[in-house]
Formats: structure tokens, sequence, C-alpha cells
């Protein structure tokens, strides 16, 4: 549906170190830049430093599988992200809403769904 997003940074390492981390589960990986993630040679997420982001965003990622959505979550976790809400299914979404959610170093709620 969209065709790529800058999130701005205020750790660019940090942020590149979490987001290799959570979304690797999900087959995203760093582009040759290492800011820029997605399938193989279509990175549509990219970071930009900018120093003092606040956070605020939300973000979510398609996940193939459930158990993909429960790696992206360990891996975060594990990579400093802080929890905002643990595997399972959200019913009030659907029925078959799983998802886990995220907050990533700068404050942003990153989230990974399987709706299968």
């Amino acid at each position: 549906m969209y065709d790529h997003i800058g999130l701005k940074v205020k750790d660019l390492k940090a942020a590149v170190r979490f987001y290799k981390s959570t979304l690797e589960p999900l087959g995203y990986l760093p582009d040759d830049s290492g800011t820029g993630f997605g399938p193989r040679g279509q990175p549509a997420l990219w970071l930009h430093a900018d120093g003092q982001s606040g956070g605020g965003t939300h973000v979510a990622f398609r996940a193939t599988d459930r158990q993909a959505v429960d790696r992206f979550y360990a891996a975060g976790l594990k990579a400093g992200g802080r929890d905002n809400g643990k595997p399972g299914l959200r019913a009030d979404y659907s029925p078959t809403y799983y998802a886990a959610f995220l907050i990533d170093p700068d404050g942003n709620n990153v989230e990974a769904v399987c709706v299968k």
C-alpha cells in the first residue's frame, strides 16, 4: 500500500541494531547502505538520524505467519525494544489478527501482524 517510509531516529546506530534484529524474522533485510530495510533489493523503511527524535510514530509490518510475529517480538526485546503488547490475538481488530507491539529506542510503536 505504501511505497516507502522515512523514520527519524535520534541514534542511528541503536535504531539500525534494533530494526535489523526485529525485521529479520519477518524477511526484511538491510540494504547496502544499512539504513534501508525491506525485501532483498526493495527497501521501503528508511532510517534518518535527526539527533532529536521524540518518537510517536506507529509502523506495522506484515508477517507471513504467527511464528514470525513471535520471533519479531523476542528479537526486539533482546535488541533493546520495550514491550507494548505481547504476541497474541487481537479479536477486537478481527478474529484472526495476531500481533505483537514494541516500543523502539526512539519511542515509536512498532508492530508485527499476521491476519491468517
